[in-house]
């Protein structure tokens, strides 16, 4: 019995079908995302802190996203809308530890 040979089509399906999550990224350039349950996620993905606005003293809450990889942003107060500097402090784990916030001005 003759073998056929594989289309063109069905060679791609296979190599399609061999590819993981991290090959997938790495071809379309894609960054790791946080996966939930995932064995080395070992921070939590975020957490909520009460910080006071520098400029008005309002009592703020705000969700910290820690899978971030930069340590500071920019957000405004919801009370007087000028622009608040959020710095995230981590310990030698990489937890969370602090939230620094400061005037821009």
């Amino acid at each position: 019995m003759k073998r056929r040979k594989a289309t063109e089509l069905q060679r791609l399906r296979r190599r399609i079908t061999r590819l993981d999550a991290h090959s997938i990224d790495r071809l379309y350039g894609l960054e790791p995302v946080w996966e939930p349950g995932a064995a080395a996620a070992r921070v939590a993905p975020e957490q909520f802190v009460a910080v006071s606005c520098p400029y008005c003293g309002e009592r703020l809450e705000r969700r910290v996203d820690l899978t971030a990889d930069e340590p500071g942003y920019v957000e405004d107060c919801e009370v007087c809308c000028h622009p608040i500097e959020f710095q995230i402090e981590r310990d030698a784990g990489g937890e969370f530890s602090a939230l620094q916030v400061r005037r821009l001005d």
